[in-house]
């Protein structure tokens, strides 16, 4: 499982206790997800799933580094059980 952080240009980083802290209660909401959801009808270890958690939006969404075939089975939950509750 992969996160990539985005923040707005010129933005001076959260900080760094805060970004780690955040990373660590998302992991296991969003490992519970993907098992729900998938069980373990995908990569074994969750390293073909990508995160873009958007600091200035306030939200976390699948990345198109995911693939496809999974961000279609997930998107809308995601968003609904993830994304809206996440920074």
């Amino acid at each position: 499982m992969h996160f990539h952080w985005i923040f707005q240009e010129g933005q001076q980083r959260a900080d760094q206790r805060f970004l780690i802290d955040l990373e660590y209660r998302l992991r296991p909401r969003i490992t519970r997800f993907l098992m729900d959801r998938l069980g373990m009808d995908c990569c074994e270890d969750f390293s073909c799933f990508h995160f873009e958690v958007d600091m200035v939006q306030r939200e976390i969404r699948i990345s198109d580094q995911t693939p496809e075939r999974y961000t279609r089975l997930l998107c809308v939950d995601f968003q609904r059980e993830i994304s809206t509750d996440c920074c």
